[in-house]
């Protein structure tokens, strides 16, 4: 059916109109962006096929060449498609990344890994005012040790240009006290940091309940 032949209230940017964005399915919502269909299926069928697409290709990844290859979508349609997506993701994002001023703030933004039944390593990556640029999991070890190599942990800080990295890792058995181990790749990594010019600022072992900061215990 032609978008025309629909009734009034049923178009999509007649309802976005009337009754705001929010009222509108994705579908509506894409279909206003794409504006018109082709000869073989209106634009809230070609807005359908579209989002299955992106679903299917993992949203942040998409990309153009795989939008042309659905039959009837353009290279202009396409590149709109990335914008608006692209825009959205900045207007959501905080204008002013925020400053990691404690070992506590640290704990309270990795507390979703407390929980997990295998060591994860996590780096997160800062700028010369502390403000964070990107964080990473460097590492998914095994039920009671973690595997963090130095390069794989500057690596991305000097791509990144990052002047200072926090490390973090969870102790699935609940007990935050270094082992061995933990203490021997944070001298590691600080020494590596000393050798780069990128300051290990911090490792912070984390449990559901507990945290340890080799900062605040002096060992960094």
């Amino acid at each position: 059916m032609n978008i025309k032949n629909l009734p009034h209230v049923d178009r999509p940017r007649e309802k976005l109109q009337k009754y705001g964005p929010k009222k509108l399915t994705n579908t509506e919502l894409l279909a206003i962006l794409l504006r018109t269909g082709t000869k073989d299926m209106n634009v809230i069928e070609l807005s359908s096929r579209v989002l299955k697409i992106i679903h299917s290709a993992n949203l942040p990844n998409i990309t153009i060449d795989v939008l042309t290859r659905i039959k009837g979508l353009g290279t202009t349609k396409a590149c709109e498609i990335i914008a608006a997506m692209e825009l959205g993701k900045r207007l959501l994002k905080d204008p002013e990344p925020p400053q990691i001023v404690s070992p506590q703030r640290v704990y309270e933004s990795l507390k979703t890994i407390a929980n997990h039944k295998k060591e994860h390593f996590i780096a997160i990556y800062l700028d010369t005012r502390n403000r964070e640029i990107t964080r990473e999991i460097i590492s998914v070890g095994t039920l009671n040790a973690s595997i963090a190599h130095p390069r794989e942990v500057f690596e991305p800080a000097i791509r990144l240009l990052a002047n200072a990295v926090i490390v973090a890792h969870n102790h699935p058995s609940g007990d935050p006290t270094p082992s061995q181990h933990d203490i021997d790749i944070t001298k590691r990594l600080h020494e590596a940091g000393k050798l780069l010019d990128i300051q290990l600022l911090d490792h912070i072992i984390i449990t559901p309940t507990s945290y340890i900061s080799f900062h605040e215990i002096g060992m960094v």
